[in-house]
């Protein structure tokens, strides 16, 4: 329980951190531990995608772009346990398909 909350507080310091290669790690360790802890991710959805759905809509391309390929894969890790987030998911996702950046865009 402690190494988890140790993970968590980890992750959400990396998302919110002011430097997009920071918030980066971030998004790549969000990936690792929906493959590694799934339950873990699923049992706080709601307080990681707080700061997850940020980073979708990051100010960043390469952070937005690594943001949404990465939610690709976690929708299939993660399946069920999306469902309380699903609303923020779909509104981040949305405001992407109008990107005139062609990664960010495909991405979304």
């Amino acid at each position: 329980a402690v190494e988890g909350r140790e993970s968590l507080q980890k992750l959400y310091h990396l998302l919110e951190a002011k430097g997009f290669q920071t918030r980066m790690e971030g998004v790549a360790l969000l990936l690792d531990l929906s493959k590694t802890s799934p339950q873990l991710i699923s049992t706080n959805i709601v307080q990681i995608f707080d700061y997850f759905v940020l980073r979708i809509n990051d100010t960043h391309k390469r952070v937005k772009e690594k943001a949404l390929d990465v939610l690709a894969e976690i929708i299939g890790l993660l399946k069920d346990a999306l469902k309380p987030v699903m609303t923020p998911l779909v509104e981040g996702i949305t405001k992407n398909l109008n990107s005139k950046d062609p990664g960010v865009h495909a991405a979304a």
